[in-house]
């Protein structure tokens, strides 16, 4: 058994409770999510199953695509309401033209500094372990890249935005930078996950529908991981060849670019990798079904 889940994550549990939901279904194969969701946040968690969990990182790093609302005025350690939220004395009410004239300059690739409350590692311990510890935590700003950021709703003091960005953004820490642009606070109040990449909220199930007789029903093919790649047809020489460890002739570019080998039949095979005009060089292989 292998394959992808669109699931819909529910508020209030966390992504590894979603997975170990399924690592109960499919045991012995494995179950791994591909891109965490926080405990009050839903929508699209991509779990995939079996051989196809070594295709994570293919799917991590499609963009993803939010609805948040924040809270202006307010603050919290955490940046969002799981920490004790404090409101701003005399905070400034900004408008709804305000809001907009700063948006720019949170799009295209930005730095960004991840919350304290964090997964981000600190000498080899996560930054929420310590910041729960009280220990100050000040993590340095890396690029991110966001692709799209718009109003969606305002009514202060909440402020609803539509987001797409790539792999590695906070949203929490967005509204935050975005507040303090406005001269005040945000915390984030709610956020749905709508799509990660070519899976989408309207295409998802609801984890309470997946159980033994229902799962097969679910389980998408792990092609879908890298339908962005190039797609390449082998026959069963070439397949073999490939799974041996072999390069096999085709029309590769070069320049060590990926690229999805299916058979005749449209299984994917292996992952590609064209290390030289030419030749495709096996970078992972999948067994046969």
């Amino acid at each position: 058994m292998w394959g992808i889940l669109n699931i819909c994550k529910p508020f209030d549990i966390t992504s590894r409770d979603a997975v170990d939901h399924v690592q109960r279904l499919v045991r012995p194969e494995r179950a791994g999510h591909a891109g965490t969701l926080d405990p009050l946040a839903t929508g699209v968690l991509v779990v995939c199953v079996g051989a196809a969990t070594r295709l994570i990182e293919f799917i991590q790093a499609r963009p993803k695509r939010y609805v948040a609302t924040f809270l202006l005025g307010r603050s919290s350690v955490t940046d969002d309401l799981e920490g004790p939220v404090c409101d701003i004395p005399d905070a400034p009410i900004p408008t709804r033209a305000q809001c907009e004239a700063v948006l720019p300059q949170f799009c295209g690739e930005i730095q960004q500094r991840p919350p304290a409350y964090s997964a981000v590692k600190i000498r080899g311990r996560r930054a929420y372990a310590l910041a729960r510890r009280g220990e100050s935590v000040v993590l340095a700003a890396r690029s991110v890249v966001v692709h799209r950021l718009e109003i969606q709703r305002y009514d202060y003091p909440q402020l609803t935005l539509a987001i797409e960005c790539g792999s590695g953004t906070y949203v929490r820490a967005l509204g935050r930078d975005i507040a303090t642009a406005l001269g005040t606070a945000a915390v984030m109040s709610a956020l749905e996950r709508t799509a990660v990449g070519d899976f989408v909220i309207e295409q998802a199930c609801e984890l309470r529908q997946l159980d033994h007789h229902s799962l097969a029903d679910h389980l998408l093919p792990a092609l879908r991981a890298v339908d962005h790649l190039p797609r390449i047809v082998v026959d069963a020489a070439q397949r073999a060849r490939l799974q041996a460890g072999h390069s096999v002739p085709g029309d590769a570019p070069g320049g060590n670019l990926d690229a999805a080998a299916v058979d005749e039949g449209g299984e994917l095979v292996a992952i590609v990798r064209s290390p030289q005009v030419g030749r495709w060089q096996p970078d992972r292989n999948f067994l046969p079904s």
